[in-house]
């Protein structure tokens, strides 16, 4: 059947076009997103939903969603979507990060023109009939410091934009590398320096609770006599009450705010302030960024639901359609690992340690680890997957690390994954053959050979003759075939391993009959999800 996506924002007719070229359903309701009871509603009949601001994704919705696999922001700002309630209910959430950068970058620099040279007040004036040239005495740019607080993909293009008008730049960013700075022509500053020393303030952050009122009382109470704020970034960085009061008594000479705390915006402190220019949440707001968005968001979507691949996902290791193809059955034998172990695990898991040896060494490692961690964690919940499997491990408290090298073997590449409880380790490895069909190679560090199926059953126990001919005799007499059989053991007369794969689940009339042998320390039946 094929994927089906809801539209609930107004998006370009392209992005429709490329779903059902795709071969995606689509349903294009552009209003829908307004109506959240509505949205709450039908919302469990689509496996994607693409939206833009308008829609809010919350936990009430996300709740409702028993099919949906994805959700795409066409644009930056994640803010109307629950990310966390997302993870846990398994939702990859994908923005597009990159295609509103030029238009959000050019209304900052639009937005810093207006400001220092009083334009929409001017305007007005003059539709008015008025004729005040004394009265709009601005300032020019040229050889001012701009202080520029992140300095990422849009705040690093109005760096550029600012150099170009001869400005001067200075740029607060803690991820900022001093190389990095030197190359983009600006001075690295702390924070407080910044505010010190800035004639204008440029904010291109977004808002989490370390930048939430980045600028607040106390630090605008630091900026330099006559700075001009600007603001296309995210309400909520800039304490709007504080600055209202600078800008009253003349601290600040004026600001720029294309966004707000409380948006829609009918009400602000801002507001009706001399020498404020407001804008309705235009960053992004022209013809070529809402089609690139529009295009971009829809392409991710197809390519997620269609290839596996994910872009752009804020949680959720991104992956390439091209790794995807390649790392496909790396994929898969990474969940068969994390599966075995968390089907033969009972205890609580306190640590996973996952080694990744020779070519996958080399291979997009954060994608793999979801995979192991969400097949271990699949036997105690089995509606996690890779999206949500981190964040039940980290509810858990289960601490995850990872180890690579270079080939040691003699296989190309494998991954092993190692587990500790309070009372033991546990560990298996496994690697990918030329076919493309994974296989367990080691088990409890015994070397072995084991075809994965969806139906196997796993046993353990001393070496003594006649114990794999009881084996196969009681599986006989239950009727239950055996569809391949690996052995493996330590030493002779020590701990030996068989790994059955069956024609069908493993008999529970069987599975007793081995136990009842008295032969046996362990009897597992195991069952493994197949591409």
């Amino acid at each position: 059947m094929a994927p089906r996506v809801l539209i609930s924002d107004s998006l370009s007719d392209a992005a429709v076009q490329i779903f059902k070229d795709r071969g995606i359903e689509v349903d294009f309701e552009p209003t829908l997103g307004k109506d959240k009871d509505k949205l709450a509603e039908v919302i469990g009949q689509y496996d994607g939903l693409a939206i833009r601001s308008a829609t809010k994704v919350t936990e009430k919705i996300l709740e409702n969603a028993t099919n949906l696999k994805v959700i795409g922001r066409a644009g930056i700002g994640t803010d109307n979507i629950d990310k966390e309630a997302a993870s846990k209910k398994g939702v990859i959430v994908m923005n597009t990060p990159f295609g509103n950068m030029i238009t959000t970058a050019e209304h900052a620099i639009a937005m810093m023109f207006a400001v220092a040279r009083q334009i929409p007040e001017a305007s007005a004036s003059t539709h008015a009939g008025k004729w005040e040239k004394s009265k709009f005495m601005g300032v020019e740019l040229t050889g001012k410091t701009l202080g520029v607080i992140g300095a990422g993909n849009i705040g690093g293009i109005v760096c550029n934009r600012a150099l170009g008008l001869k400005m001067k730049v200075v740029a607060y960013d803690p991820f900022l590398g001093a190389e990095k700075a030197k190359q983009m022509g600006v001075e690295k500053v702390e924070l407080d320096e910044l505010l010190k020393r800035a004639d204008f303030i440029t904010l291109h952050v977004p808002l989490t609770d370390t930048t939430k009122n980045i600028l607040g009382r106390e630090n605008l109470a630091k900026t330099k006599k006559g700075v001009r704020i600007i603001n296309c970034a995210r309400g909520g960085l800039v304490d709007e009450v504080a600055l209202a009061e600078l800008l009253k008594d003349g601290h600040v000479a004026g600001a720029a705010f294309d966004v707000f705390a409380e948006e829609p915006a009918k009400e602000n402190p801002l507001f009706n302030l001399p020498n404020v220019v407001c804008t309705p949440h235009l960053g992004a707001a022209t013809t070529e960024a809402q089609e690139n968005v529009a295009l971009q968001v829809a392409e991710q979507m197809a390519n997620y639901l269609l290839d596996g691949a994910v872009e752009n996902a804020l949680n959720m290791p991104s992956m390439t359609a091209e790794e995807a193809k390649v790392m496909g059955p790396w994929v898969a034998l990474s969940g068969h690992l994390g599966s075995f172990i968390g089907q033969l695990t009972d205890e609580p898991i306190t640590a996973i340690n996952i080694l990744y040896d020779g070519v996958v060494a080399e291979m997009n490692l954060p994608a793999l680890n979801c995979s192991v961690v969400a097949g271990i964690m699949k036997k105690a919940n089995p509606d996690v997957n890779l999206v949500s499997a981190p964040v039940v491990a980290k509810e858990r408290g289960i601490k995850i690390s990872t180890t690579n090298q270079a080939k040691s073997g003699t296989f190309d590449g494998y991954v092993k994954v190692t587990i500790k409880t309070p009372t033991r380790e546990r560990s298996i490895a496994g690697t990918v053959f030329s076919d493309g069909k994974p296989r367990f190679i080691q088990i409890k560090g015994i070397n072995i050979d084991a075809e994965v199926g969806p139906h196997m059953l796993y046993t353990t126990n001393i070496d003594t003759p006649g114990t794999i001919g009881t084996l196969g005799s009681v599986l006989g007499e239950k009727g239950q075939n055996i569809a391949n059989f690996t052995l493996g053991r330590a030493a002779a007369n020590g701990q030996a391993i068989a790994v059955l794969y069956l024609d069908e689940k493993a008999k529970p009339d069987a599975v007793e009959a081995l136990k009842a042998t008295g032969l046996f320390e362990q009897v597992r039946p195991l069952e493994f999800t197949m591409a």
